[in-house]
Order: C-alpha cells, then structure tokens, then sequence
C-alpha cells in the first residue's frame, strides 16, 4: 500500500489538477464576471484536456495512494477519459443555449469542473469514505445545474426534486456504510472483502441492500428512477446531457467497482438484486417512454431503460460481462449526446426550445441535416444493424448467455423490441409527418459539427473503432478480475 505522500500526489495528479482548475476558474470568474463564460469554458476544456494526458500513460497493474483510499488502474483510466469527453462536450454546447436564454454565467464550467472531480474521486474511490465525498461532490454540483435557470419554475423544481431524492439515497448509502463497518469491521474495499472471505454475517448483507438502493438511485435504475424524466425536463437542456451522460458513467463506475472490489464474495446475493433492477429498468424504460410527448422526458425513459441493458453485464459477473458494459457505456454516451445535440439545435423564430414530438414533424423537409443524423442516433439507441448501436448490445446478451443468465438475456431482447417503437416513432414523426408550424433554427455551428461527429461514430463507420474499444473495455475489466 502507498503510503508515502511524494508518490501519492503523482498518482492522484489528475484530481489534484481538477481541484486546482476549478478554483483558479472560480477566482478568475470572480474579478472578470459573467462575460467571461465563454473564456472560462474554454479553459475549463483545456484543463480536461490536459488532465487527459495525465491519464494517458495506463497505470501498470494496481497502484494505491494515500493509505488505500485511492486506487487507480486501467479501469479507473478507461471511465475517466469517457467522463473527461463527456464534460467537455457538455460544457462547450451549453454556450449559444446559455447566452440564447440569457442565463450565461461564469459558474457553469466551475460546477462542471467540481462535478468532474468528484466523478473522478468516485471512479478511484477504494474506501467507502472516499466513496461517499465523492458522491457528495458530485451531488453538490449537479443540484445547482440542474436549477442553473433560476428564475424558470421548471428549473427550479428539477433542482429541488433531485436534492430531497439526492439527499434520500445519500442516506441509504451512508445507512448501508455504517452497518458494513459495524458487522465487517472495515469501510476500505479489499479490507470488506477480506472479511467476507472470512464468513458473511446478515448484519453486511443488509447494509449491501442499502448501498446497492442508494446507487441505483444514482445510477436511475429502477425502482428508484422516479426522479430521472422530472429532473430531465425541468434542467437546461445542457445540463440535461450532462446528467445523461458523464454522470451515467461514473455511477455505472462506481457500482461495478462496488460490487466487484468489496462485495464479490457475496456475488449470489447481489447478483439477484442487480438482476430484478436489470429486467425492471428495462421494461418500464421502454414502456413508460411510449406516451412521452416531451423529447426530454423520452430520453429519460431511454438512459432507464440503457441502465436495464447495462445492468446484464454486471449481473453476468463476468470479466466479459464487464468488458461489454464499458463498451456499451462508451457508445452509449456518444449516442445520447448526439440526440440532445439535436434537441440544441432546435428552438422557433424567437429563440424559444422545441423539445415536444410535434415539433419534429416534418423536419426532414426543412432541416434535413438535422433530421438525418436524429434518424441516426434513433436507429442506433434502438439497436438496428449495421449502426454502431448495435453491437454492445450483442456484446451484453452474448456475456450472458455465457453466464448461464438465458433469461435475462431473453427479457433483454424483448426489451429491445419494445424500445424500438418509441425510437421509430421519432423518425416517422420526421419523415413522414407534414411539417410543424414552428420554424426551426439551428444554433451554434460548433455544436452542428459536434452533432455530425457523433452522427458519423454511430453509424456503420463507427464499426471501425470495434477493436481499439473492446481491447480497451477487456483491459480495463481485467483490473477488476
């Protein structure tokens, strides 16, 4: 165990970093005021950037730092780069919306840099304790996002939702903390396990009942997604791909590293739980997003029920089940983010978002481009052949058909099947519907480009970065094996 703070800084360099940017960002926000968000926005990128590099060189093997609270390996490095793309795009297409709305101000890449650290710390963490200031880090942040509209009803209620839930499953985990540490005598991930390995007492499975309620709170698995569509709606649209994708990958993260580092001795008992919330988020993902006219609160629907789908990985326990939910995380995001990108791109004549169903009606006619590379992201989410979409998801039923979970894999594909509806309903929405009255205005040719980018990942062309993803998603997992 490292223990000595020399080589413990050299391993935790990159938070060491965030934590600096982000205040050398806040006191630089402070003298020069909110017209400088986009200067602010654009260092914050650069921070991420440079913070990549240090990431860049995998850890050989399994490295501690400050007496085992910290540990970074290839896992660690695989979820945190995903995170660092993530932020930064979310960060540089929240700026024509926030000036278009008239809510630019400096503290956005501040909290986005916060957040970042904290979902940093959670990938790393290697001891509840580290574990929880991370999740609280993170929490902090992300409940100022989602009410950054202040003066919005629908902003502000989003933000008040998720704190009085955030601070719920908070609770949980801290509750599930304290009767691990009572009945194991431990909160340090490999010190749990060592214990476990020694005999399991009743007293630990009820606390891993209370962490893994807490983390699928985190994570919108069912049945505890019941804030995700409110808090999708009512945030900024930005912020709502934020949520939807750099945070989506720690918590995914975080629960893997949990439930494989500390509790994989008791894999029988966790594995049933993380199988019911698998087949729950799955189903009520693709069912509930049916009847959705809001845009936001469809994709919502969609990140649950992509939850479900990543959840087979994990209950496979599996290197392999493992391997295919870090590919599945890493297309994922780009494939969402893609889809909120249109949603960016899409407001009326006066500046005003058009984010329900009908206003993509007929879009194909007026804004092709647009209505294209949607089609695209749709497809893919849905999981059609040849788009890239497709392929994690064959990953995830192959791993568990591996394992011997037929039944899972089986409830996957009907899932699958009942998903694409609501996906296809989309692109009829578009190409066949006459068009809307609304006029559609694209802003920011910044973020059009990133929308072709994602468009182009996504597509048959995306089927080239199959190998360098699944060698690095199979690296990865082995850290964990």
């Amino acid at each position: 165990m490292t223990t000595d703070i020399a080589a413990s800084l050299v391993i935790g360099a990159p938070e060491i970093m965030l934590a600096a940017g982000a205040l050398f960002l806040l006191l630089l926000g402070t003298f020069r005021g909110d017209r400088a968000l986009g200067g602010l926005t654009v260092g914050a990128v650069i921070l991420f950037g440079l913070t990549a590099l240090t990431l860049v060189d995998d850890p050989p093997g399994r490295q501690l730092a400050w007496n085992g609270l910290y540990v970074a390996d290839s896992f660690s490095t695989y979820l945190k780069l995903l995170i660092l793309v993530g932020a930064s795009v979310s960060a540089l297409l929240a700026l024509p919306h926030l000036a278009r709305l008239q809510s630019a101000r400096f503290e956005y890449p501040v909290l986005l840099v916060l957040a970042t650290l904290g979902m940093f710390m959670l990938v790393s963490a290697n001891n509840f304790i580290a574990l929880y200031v991370g999740l609280e880090l993170l929490a902090l942040a992300s409940y100022v996002l989602a009410s950054f509209h202040r003066d919005n009803a629908k902003s502000s209620e989003a933000g008040l939702k998720y704190f009085v839930l955030g601070a719920l499953a908070s609770g949980l985990i801290l509750f599930g903390i304290s009767y691990v540490y009572g009945f194991a005598g431990a909160v340090g991930f490999e010190e749990v396990a060592a214990a476990l390995r020694a005999g399991q007492s009743t007293g630990v499975l009820v606390g891993l009942v209370f962490i893994l309620a807490g983390l699928a709170f985190k994570v919108s698995a069912v049945p505890f997604h019941m804030w995700t569509p409110d808090v999708y709606e009512g945030a900024p649209t930005p912020v709502a791909a934020f949520f939807a994708a750099a945070p989506k990958v720690a918590a995914v993260g975080l629960l893997v590293r949990v439930a494989i580092d500390a509790f994989g001795g008791m894999v029988g008992q966790w594995q049933q739980i993380i199988v019911f919330m698998s087949i729950a988020s799955m189903l009520l993902g693709a069912v509930g997003a049916i009847g959705q006219a809001n845009l936001k609160r469809l994709l919502a629907y969609s990140s649950i029920n992509n939850i479900g789908f990543l959840l087979i990985g994990l209950a496979a326990a599996t290197p392999a089940g493992v391997s295919a939910m870090l590919f599945y995380l890493a297309v994922y995001m780009v494939m969402t983010l893609g889809a909120f990108l249109v949603l960016l791109a899409m407001t009326d004549a006066d500046g005003r978002p058009l984010e329900r169903m009908e206003d993509m009606a007929g879009l194909v006619q007026t804004r092709p481009w647009i209505a294209t590379a949607m089609a695209v992201f749709m497809f893919s989410l849905a999981g059609i052949p040849p788009l890239f979409g497709f392929m994690p998801k064959l990953a995830i039923f192959n791993a568990a058909v591996d394992a011997g979970l037929y039944g899972l894999a089986i409830a996957g594909v009907l899932a699958t099947v009942i998903a694409a509806f609501y996906y296809l309903r989309v692109v009829k929405t578009m190409f066949l519907d006459p068009p809307a009255s609304a006029v559609v205005v694209p802003q920011g040719r910044f973020n059009l480009a990133m929308m072709v980018a994602a468009a182009v990942l996504v597509s048959p062309l995306g089927l080239l970065l199959i190998g360098p993803l699944t060698e690095a998603g199979r690296r990865a997992a082995s850290a964990l094996f």
